[in-house]
């Protein structure tokens, strides 16, 4: 099947379109019922009679934005009418909640005249925080959205006019840095002269492009005075018509800095590529055909070609799913009562910034592990790319705040907090950790320092002020590693082949002397192991915390540690815990890693300390020791183990959280069973502490609840260790290693 059928299944298949409404409030019983609705609903419509400001309150109004649209410009289809543009404002609606939480009302007008569509959209300022036109064609389009601009109170945003032109605005940004060129003196040609086109112009002199610098092309050839003065063009081109002689696109492209292609596909040839100034910058953004080739542009000269198209196939898309969304998001949390070009600016330099900085490994996976770096083909962030809410929005709630069009304040520390919850449970329970990190930065030992992720990993510890990183390894190595990878820090590296190490072997020999370990053996492990060597570092107090595991299997990881450092002197385990969030719920499972058959002794004390690290998380522990009995329902020694340890907790003086066992998972989890069936439960709400029977359960269980339950898991977590050690899983990416650094901080500060 080609990509049209394809696309016809993917609509048509049960339920047809791509959105549905969904509640935010239980609707479980008859109380809820009469909370949502009939009679209870009465208290917020009165308090929103007295002062409509409250509906902000007390409606979705304020995350709503209506998606409108007569269909008289969709996409490259043309004046299909507003019934057939109807999924493609269902698609907008899904770029909007998938990308910035935003809800959607898709709205499709069966009307052309513009003064029908101002007071239908105008009657329905109420409804919404904000109004996205879309798909309506020029020069309509400029006055539809002028006049609702000064008629309603909330912000409107035409995205086929400043979509393209922010995020290109962007890319030109960069593109310029890299090129070494002014922007103030770039001769820039269009191909197009319609909304985007013009919007797109109009965007680039805001961001310091000089207007007599433009010269824009439509169908006929260059936009001239003579030609405006004729009346061939409508007053919207006239606004960049050129007092030059008349001639074609290939006339205007004669030593231009930057071409802007907003027109249809294979206008430009290479010899027109080589009539352009030297490294020159093409935006060729013609769907799904550019006016160029991305190859046959590049290769068109010999100099640098700095290239941009609409499409997901080559470096550098300008896509408007990068903007749109993040501009609501950022002014309708600030309650802007309009999009002006302030905040419009701003979220172009966000977006340049972004480029700029190291890209995540989920990023580059998601795009074919294809080198994502800032450079030619490098100059806007991808779609997918997470950190782009956290840049994009705060900058333009900024800039809104600063132009005076804002009616809320924010803290923008705050702020991004709240952004990062929107994304997911796993990112508000991390902000916290690495929160606290940040306060008081440890040193934490890097032992596989020569691997990327690892040198990448100390430079985001470094940048953000979660930890004082020290990489282990070959120092010449580590900084070919890190120049390549473009990253402007000079690391603190330990390099155990070119350092004094004796001091570290005489203590791994005093250490494990008495295991089977010669001097000449402590020596060798210290100088090739940076396992050990990393160990001996933390046991030494000359760094405060290690992480390993990158590239190795986890037992021999795990090992160097446990036999250097040990466990904490009040605890004879160490066990391996996973952090499992849910879109509304956190679970910590134990023991996942570590011991294979633990009895009630080890079931005690994984339990005790998965309990402290709850807490470090801000999590009040609730445990649960599972097995496949309820209170005693099976007997036998496998039950009896976690019904003792759950007892032996209880007797704990020193035990303040609650917990109870032996008891199967659902037992744990569902408060109906809980507190219904077995109501002298020492839980009184289920437990977000769940205790394994043995290291093949809690295993198989955490990855069941991670795959199948859709939760995100962070760890696995060591607890129990002397010194804060973890032992990374191989094949973690960046973030999960920045994750268990800010961890290992947090239990270094716990330790002082």
């Amino acid at each position: 099947m080609g990509l049209d059928e394809d696309s016809l299944d993917y609509h048509r298949n049960e339920p047809p379109g791509k959105i549905e409404i969904s509640t935010t409030k239980p609707t479980n019983t008859q109380r809820d019922l009469s909370l949502a609705y009939s009679p209870g609903v009465a208290a917020p419509c009165e308090e929103i009679a007295a002062d409509e400001e409250k509906a902000y309150s007390y409606t979705a109004k304020g995350n709503l934005v209506g998606v409108v649209s007569n269909g008289s410009a969709v996409l490259g289809l043309g004046d299909i009418g507003a019934q057939a543009s109807k999924p493609v404002m269902e698609g907008k609606g899904v770029l909007f909640k998938r990308f910035a939480d935003i809800d959607v009302f898709d709205i499709e007008l069966d009307q052309a005249n513009p003064g029908d569509i101002v007071r239908t959209v105008s009657a329905m300022e109420p409804t919404f925080g904000g109004i996205n036109l879309e798909d309506i064609k020029a020069p309509e389009c400029f006055e539809i959205e002028e006049r609702l601009r000064e008629e309603i109170d909330i912000p409107v945003f035409h995205d086929d006019q400043h979509g393209t032109a922010i995020i290109s605005g962007a890319a030109l940004l960069n593109a310029t840095e890299i090129n070494g060129k002014s922007l103030e003196e770039l001769n820039i040609v269009f191909s197009g002269a319609g909304a985007s086109a013009i919007a797109t112009a109009r965007f680039y002199v805001s961001l310091g492009a000089r207007k007599e610098n433009i010269t824009m092309c439509d169908s006929t050839g260059i936009i001239t005075e003579s030609r405006a003065k004729q009346g061939n063009v409508n007053e919207f081109k006239t606004e960049f018509a050129r007092d030059v002689p008349e001639g074609s696109l290939a006339d205007a492209l004669k030593d231009a800095d930057v071409f802007v292609g907003l027109s249809v596909g294979g206008i430009v040839s290479q010899e027109m590529v080589r009539s352009m100034a030297d490294d020159p910058i093409i935006f060729a953004m013609a769907n799904p055909d550019p006016e160029i080739g991305y190859e046959a542009a590049r290769e068109a000269r010999d100099d640098m070609v700095i290239m941009a198209t609409g499409r997901s196939d080559y470096p550098n898309m300008v896509n408007n799913v990068l903007g749109f969304p993040f501009i609501f998001r950022g002014a309708l949390d600030v309650r802007a009562s309009d999009i002006n070009e302030e905040m419009k600016i701003a979220s172009a330099r966000a977006l340049a910034e972004l480029a700029k900085k190291d890209v995540p490994d989920a990023v580059v996976k998601a795009y074919g592990d294809q080198p994502l770096q800032f450079g030619p083909e490098y100059i806007i962030p991808k779609p997918l790319d997470p950190r782009v809410l956290f840049e994009v929005a705060p900058a333009v709630a900024e800039a809104a705040i600063e132009t005076g069009v804002a009616r809320s304040d924010l803290n923008v520390g705050e702020y991004v907090e709240t952004l990062e919850a929107r994304l997911g449970k796993s990112r508000e329970m991390m902000r916290v950790v690495l929160n606290k990190a940040k306060n008081d930065p440890k040193r934490v030992a890097l032992a596989e320092g020569t691997d990327r992720k690892m040198i990448r990993a100390a430079y985001q510890l470094r940048e953000q002020g979660i930890a004082e990183p020290v990489l282990i390894g070959d120092r010449d190595e580590i900084e070919v590693e890190a120049a390549d990878l473009g990253l402007d820090f000079a690391p603190e590296v330990v390099d155990p082949e070119n350092s004094d190490h004796e001091a570290y072997a005489d203590r791994l020999y005093e250490l494990r002397g008495r295991k089977g370990i010669t001097r000449s053996e402590a020596a060798e492990l210290v100088e090739r192991d940076s396992n050990y060597f990393g160990s001996v570092m933390v046991e030494q107090g000359d760094a405060d915390a290690m992480l390993t595991g990158l590239t190795h299997h986890y037992p021999s990881a795990l090992r160097p540690p446990l036999q250097v450092i040990g466990t904490a002197s009040d605890v004879n385990y160490a066990a391996g815990v996973y952090m499992l969030t849910f879109k509304n719920q956190v679970i910590f499972c134990a023991d996942a890693t570590v011991n294979q058959a633990p009895d009630e002794d080890v079931l005690a004390e994984v339990t005790k300390q998965t309990a402290k690290l709850a807490r470090r998380f801000n999590v009040e522990p609730r445990a649960a020791l599972l097995s496949y009995s309820n209170f005693g329902s099976v007997d036998n020694e496998g039950t009896r183990k976690p019904r003792d340890a759950a007892q032996m907790l209880r007797d704990d003086p020193e035990v303040d959280f609650s917990v109870d066992g032996e008891m199967q998972a659902d037992t744990a989890v569902v408060e109906e069973i809980l507190n219904g069936t077995y109501e002298f439960s020492e839980l009184d709400e289920p437990a977000n502490v769940l205790v394994f029977p043995n290291l093949e359960a809690g295993n198989i269980g955490y990855k069941l609840l991670q795959r199948l339950g859709g939760a995100e898991a962070i760890g696995p977590m060591l607890v129990g260790m002397d010194k804060p050690v973890h032992v990374l899983q191989r094949g973690d990416e960046v973030k999960d290693i920045v994750n268990l650094a800010g961890v290992a901080v947090v239990d270094a500060q716990k330790d002082e």
